[in-house]
Formats: structure tokens, sequence, C-alpha cells
């Protein structure tokens, strides 16, 4: 194993300069950067994220041989979010994220990542700030926009609000992906996800990033149902040359709901041999106090820069991945 850098000086130079033009995006928008802390004493219930985790021996709530846990982030978001409830403008950060995933062409377990909060926008018009950025940095001049129901009828030729498991098989049996587990899996998110990344995301945003937006209201995470139709939450990521670059939010602010789906991610996680995690308390205790009426995203800036200089591989973009840190 080599002591060097995987990403090369030139790259090195380029990356630097986007990062300059991302924060002069900013700042012509007066989105002010915002730091916050890495490590938490929560962390996301969400089924499919785990976090690393270490132990901290001198907290006050605690003796020192009585450590307590504390979480690297998987995003800012709930960080971020305190500080919008606190009575703080839109914001964003670029930071490090933790995930505890493996290493692969598109991820390296810690990412550096940009996240941002827009006051008083909804999903589509943080769509087109997210556009206006990609303009900037990748030259992209259009854009396509599909809701996920239309993409699937498109695409498919099923319609993801209505369809059942049954329908889901045959289509996974026809293109000759189906596998054991999934003929066990009853849950009909897992199947919709297993064919979005499998059989859609190859084949869309070759040459126009791809905006796809209005999720099943299943998959809304942290985002708002949509009051025109129930089935579907306002939530949109967008993919660009076979990569997911970014996920984005009109942000829910119903404390009682954003508890009710911790609660439902931590019977998912139970019913996956998975720990439940407490929920963040300080995150829920901003969300009661009150989150003003806003749009959020996560765009992975590693991705974005193997976007832009036509990089094959996370590790062509950042110094030292996980093999050689």
């Amino acid at each position: 194993m080599s002591w060097k850098p995987s990403m090369n000086w030139q790259y090195a130079k380029q990356r630097a300069q986007i990062l300059s033009q991302i924060r002069a995006f900013f700042l012509a928008r007066n989105v002010i950067e915002v730091d916050t802390p890495l490590l938490s004493h929560a962390t996301v219930t969400d089924p499919h994220l785990d976090a690393f985790v270490t132990h901290f021996n001198y907290s006050q709530a605690s003796h020192c041989d009585e450590p307590i846990a504390l979480y690297a982030q998987t995003s800012p978001e709930f960080a971020m979010k305190r500080l919008l409830a606190s009575g703080y403008g839109c914001c964003y950060q670029i930071c490090k994220a933790f995930r505890h995933e493996q290493h692969g062409r598109y991820h390296n377990p810690e990412f550096t990542m940009l996240e941002w909060y827009r006051v008083g926008f909804d999903h589509f018009k943080l769509m087109d700030e997210v556009a206006a950025l990609m303009s900037l940095i990748l030259g992209c001049q259009q854009i396509e926009r599909i809701s996920y129901q239309a993409l699937f009828i498109r695409e498919l030729a099923i319609d993801p609000l209505t369809t059942d498991k049954a329908e889901l098989i045959r289509l996974i049996t026809s293109r000759n992906k189906l596998s054991d587990w999934l003929e066990q899996e009853e849950c009909i998110d897992t199947l919709l996800q297993f064919i979005m990344a499998e059989l859609i995301e190859p084949t869309i945003g070759t040459d126009i990033p791809c905006f796809v937006y209005d999720f099943p209201a299943s998959q809304a995470s942290l985002a708002k149902i949509s009051k025109q139709d129930p089935r579907v939450a306002e939530r949109f990521e967008c993919y660009f040359k076979g990569i997911e670059l970014a996920n984005g939010f009109h942000e829910l602010i119903d404390v009682e709901q954003q508890k009710l789906r911790f609660e439902q991610d931590n019977e998912i996680r139970a019913q996956l041999g998975k720990p439940k995690h407490d929920l963040d308390n300080n995150f829920i205790s901003a969300l009661a106090h009150g989150l003003p009426a806003c749009a959020g995203v996560a765009l992975g800036i590693d991705r974005l820069v193997m976007l832009a200089l036509s990089a094959s591989e996370i590790d062509q973009v950042i110094t030292f991945p996980i093999e050689n840190a």
C-alpha cells in the first residue's frame, strides 16, 4: 500500500477552485456558511444508515469509568435545523460526513458533503438552485424534471403508487434480477428501491441531470407529505451520468409526525436485526420550538468533483481513501 495520495496535484488545485466557486455562489445569494460539530450525542434512526461511534470518558453526565457514546455525523442535517429553529437564516455547510458503508467507486466512508437550507423555499424552488449550481460547476445548461411515478411508468410501465409485490417480482424476474431475498421481501419500498437502483438509475441522467421528485410517502424521510397528493412526499433526488448526486426535501416541520417516523424507523431497524437508536432530543426540542418553513438539500462534493473532472472513481478526487487513511 502506497503512502502517497490518490489525488494528484492538478486535481487538488481544480478541486480547490470548485470549492471557491461554491462559496462564491452562496455569497452572491446571501446564504451564510456555518459550522457544526462532527460528533453528536445521538444519531439517525434511518434503517439504511449506520454511523461510526466512539466513546467519551469526560462527560459531565458520567464518571470517568463510564464512557458515553458519541456518533460521527452521517449528515449535518439535525444540527443545521437546530440553527434554523434558533433564528438563523438561509445557511450552508461544507463538511465531512461519515457513513459505515462499503468503500467503492462512488463512496468513501469519510466524504465531503455540501448541505444547505433555504427559508421560504419549497422543493421545486430548491431544485432550481441546485440546477444553477450545477450549471456553474458542470456547465449543464439543461435539466430534466420528472416525478417518481411518471418515471416508473415511462421506464417500466408500472405505477409505483398502486403496484403490489406480485407485479414487482414479475418485473424483476423478467429482467433476470431475481434472487432469494427479493422473493422473501415483503416491503414494497425495498423492492421499489431495488428496481430504482438496478433498472432505472443506470438509464437516466446520461446526457443532462435528471431531477426525480415526489417520492412515495413511505419514503418521505424528513420531507413533507404533499397536500395535493398524500401518496407522495415533497422530496427529490438528482442523478447525472450514473451518479446519485443530491437528495433534497421540502422539510417536515411537524414534531409529532417526525417523532412517529423515527419510531417507525426503529421498528424497521429491529426487524432487520439492527439496534434501535435513541431519538435526538436536541433535534426534537428544536422542532417543538419551531422550524421555519424551508427546503434543504445534501449534495456530495466528492461526486460533484468527479463529474467536473471526468474522474472515473472517487479515490481520484480525495487525498487518502479509507484503505490508505
